[in-house]
Formats: structure tokens, sequence, C-alpha cells
């Protein structure tokens, strides 16, 4: 039978000595996903406060999985991880780890960050979902549906008596902080992935005493306006896919000048109304659904690089029927909207510190992308939200010794390699992964095999072998 950890029965807070972490009680759980029974795994909730700054007693719990490695002589620091988005889960890690080599050497833990899935509370409802989904059916302006369902998001989840303004970067590191400190972890290597990658740095920002290691995969570092680079970043990875199709293809008439083509034909429908037709399902009216270049946009940045060549020619063609349909299946079926824990997030993290002179520059710049929002949280929709930002001093770049893993694909969209190069000149016992051939999130075996031979010696340098993963 699964083992739970025993409850830590505390009178008082204890601080731990000349640390940042605080010990918390831990409330034992079943664990929220199925781990290998063969491995000894270990589940609770750590209780925290809601807000930090808010000295009211309101506590939220936060369930973490500790997967135990069978190695008797396993190291004695453990492998922490946590998710990105803002606002993924994390404890789907843990079952991963049991069929990774790196449960062979330490102990993993996965850890859910507040607001997030298995949490307590949860940042989740449908209020966004509704108004995105109307704004659809009516042919009504999305950006103002938006901040529509925004204050309604934002009503329902305060009359839940959740204090939004407790869910950001600056409050899950003290989470992570309390974890370390109530299971007396003195070494820790830090994994991340997209936002959880800036994350992980913030931990080590905060106190870099317990962290052994890094491990970061297509990072988004806390000091980068993420508002103001993406725009840049999706048409640079769209420079470069243009660059691999144009000297790798063969069918030079559907194929030849494919950058011009897409700059031309996005640039030229501008602001234009298209139109399909549409029948929910469970239902049997037709809508006539209006749609625009932020859609066609949308469907390019959603869809796997190698397939996005191919799904330009077709839109260029006027075939968009396929894509849309797609789009709006998936959004009358399934939940779209950024959860309220990424609201949180970003608008305490990003919107808060970024400069609206700054994105208009870039829309100047490129004008076949101008007034599509990248990020599904932006200004309009934090003006409604209301939360305060994060510390100034969680957004400053900051040097450190300690030894990273800093990965990232050469076709990511979303944070580009360019940002693992800003962290390594802070960190100069960073290593740098590029792999030609993926986007963003690498993962995957090779991923695991140079994590493996990094934690194993953080400091020796990592050679490739491979023509498609540059190692620098």
């Amino acid at each position: 039978m699964r083992a739970c950890l025993l409850v830590v029965l505390l009178l008082s807070i204890t601080y731990v000595k000349g640390q940042p972490g605080v010990v918390r009680t831990l409330e034992p759980c079943a664990c929220p996903v199925p781990i290998d029974s063969s491995f000894h795994t270990r589940c609770a909730y750590l209780i925290v406060p809601e807000n930090r700054k808010k000295n009211n007693g309101k506590t939220i719990k936060l369930p973490f999985i500790l997967v135990e490695s069978k190695n008797p002589n396993k190291k004695k620091d453990p492998l922490l991880f946590t998710g990105g988005g803002p606002g993924g889960s994390s404890l789907g890690w843990a079952r991963g780890a049991t069929q990774s080599p790196l449960i062979n050497d330490r102990n993993c833990i996965a850890f859910e960050q507040r607001g997030t899935y298995f949490a307590l509370p949860r940042l989740q409802g449908t209020e966004l979902d509704d108004a995105i989904r109307e704004s659809y059916r009516k042919n009504l302006n999305k950006d103002s549906m938006m901040v529509v369902g925004v204050k309604r998001y934002k009503k329902a989840l305060e009359a839940k008596g959740i204090d939004l303004s407790g869910y950001n970067t600056d409050e899950t590191v003290a989470d992570i902080h309390d974890l370390l400190a109530t299971l007396r972890v003195d070494s820790v290597n830090l994994q991340g992935i997209s936002y959880s990658g800036g994350l992980m740095l913030a931990v080590l920002q905060k106190d870099p005493s317990k962290v052994r290691s890094l491990i970061l995969d297509s990072p988004l570092p806390t000091f980068v306006p993420i508002d103001e680079d993406e725009p840049a970043n999706f048409n640079e990875s769209l420079n470069i896919l243009f660059g691999h199709v144009e000297k790798d293809s063969t069918n030079k008439a559907l194929y030849g000048n494919l950058k011009e083509k897409f700059q031309r034909y996005f640039s030229s429908i501008g602001a234009k109304a298209f139109y399909i037709p549409y029948v929910e399902k469970g239902t049997t009216d037709t809508l006539r659904i209006q749609y625009t270049r932020r859609d066609l946009l949308g469907v390019l940045v959603n869809t796997q690089m190698k397939h996005i060549p191919y799904t330009i020619t077709e839109m260029i063609k006027g075939n968009h029927y396929p894509y849309i349909k797609r789009v709006l299946d998936d959004i009358f079926e399934h939940s779209t909207a950024p959860s309220g824990m990424r609201i949180s997030v970003y608008c305490a993290d990003q919107t808060a510190y970024h400069s609206e002179k700054v994105l208009q520059q870039l829309y100047d710049t490129y004008p076949y992308l101008k007034g599509y929002h990248i990020n599904d949280v932006y200004k309009e929709l934090c003006d409604c939200w209301q939360v305060p930002p994060i510390k100034p001093e969680t957004k400053q770049p900051f040097y450190s010794n300690k030894p990273a893993l800093l990965a990232d694909g050469e076709l990511d969209n979303a944070c580009r390699p360019l940002y693992i190069d800003q962290i390594h000149h802070y960190m100069p016992n960073s290593q740098r992964l590029l792999f030609t051939n993926r986007a963003h999130g690498v993962g995957g075996e090779d991923m695991t095999r140079f994590t493996q031979l990094f934690l194993t010696n953080p400091y020796r340098k990592i050679e490739s072998g491979k023509k498609e993963i540059i190692t620098y």
C-alpha cells in the first residue's frame, strides 16, 4: 500500500536558522495521480499561507509526490520538478519519473504550484470560456468579450474567498523553500520548463544555499519581458523554419519564397472578416461564425512546426475551413481560456512591468502580426484582474556560480534560444544544448540522457555526438 508522509505536528511555525524556508504542517493524502506501486511513494499537502503579506491565518493546500529511488546507495540530493504555463499541473511528472533512469540515482519530487489543477483551491471556472463562446456564437468583439469574461471570472473566484493577489511567482518561490525546509532537504536539483524555468531561477535567487544545480528546458527567465518579445520570437522561429524550407524543399512551386508569400498574404488580409458555417455539437442550427487574421495566426502558433509550411500554403489559397473548424471545435467542446492562476501570474510578473509602447513598436515592425495576442493574458485583462506586481528585485537578473543545464529548440516560437544565452551570461558554470530540429519544450530521451550526465557531474563538459544537438 502506498505510504503517505506522517503529519508534522507543529504548535507554531518553526523557522530554520539561516534559511528563508519555513517548516510547515503536512497533511497526508492519497496520491492525486497513480504511481507505479513497486515504488515507495509519499504524498501529502504542504499547508502554507495564501498571502504571506497578510497575517490573517488563511491557508491553502499544495500537494506534492515524493517518489523514492530503489537504489540503496542513492544520492542525498533529490530532483525537484514543477511545471510550466504558468498554470500547468506538475504531478503527472512523478508518474513519468518512475519510468525514467533519473530515479535510479536519487529521489524525485513533483510539486504542484498554488492555484493549479490539484491544489486547494484551484483557480478555475467557466466564466471566461462562456464569454469566449458567446463572442463566436454572436460574432461579438473578441477583446471586449474577453474583458467581460475576466470580470465575471474574477468575481466568481473572489466570491469563493480566494485572494487573487496571493497567486504569483514570489509566493510560489516561498512555497518551494518552505517545502525544502519541511522535508529537511539540504541539497536539491531544480528542474523546470518554460515558465517554471524562470521560477526555478527565482528560487535560486532568493536563497542559493540548498541548490546544487538547475536543469531548465526552454526557460522563460523572470527578467525577460515576454509580452514585449513574443511577436518577435514567433517571427524569428518562422524565419528559421522558412530558411529550412527554402534549403530542403524540392517543391519550389509550392514552397519557394514562402517567407515573402506569408508576409504578403497576412499583411494583405489585415482586419478583414471571414465567415464559416458551423454547427455546434449537440445543436442543429447552422451558425455563420466570423473569424479574422488573428484566428488564422492562432492556428499557426499552435501547429507543430513541421506542419506550418503546408498550412500556410493552404491558408494563402483560401482553404481556411478545416483549420478554423478545429479551432471552433476546441473552443466549444473544451476549456481554452487561461486559468485564474495563469492570469494572476502573468499580470503580476509580466504585464505589470511591460511597455505598451514597445509592443506597438513590434506590431509596426511586423504588420502581418498586428493585433494578435500571442499570449492569452494581456493588459486589458490585467486592468480588470487588478493584482499587485511581484517584487522589483525578482525581475532583476543576477549572477550565480551554480551549475545549470540549459536547453532549447532552435524552432522555439515562445522562449527563444536567446534566453538560455542570457542566462548563461549570468551563470558562467552553465552549459547549453540547442536542439536544431525541436521547438518549445525539447524533452525526450536525449534530454533525459544529458540530464543524467549533468546530474552525475554538473561541472563536467557535456558532449553531444549528434549533429542535430549542439552543445556549447
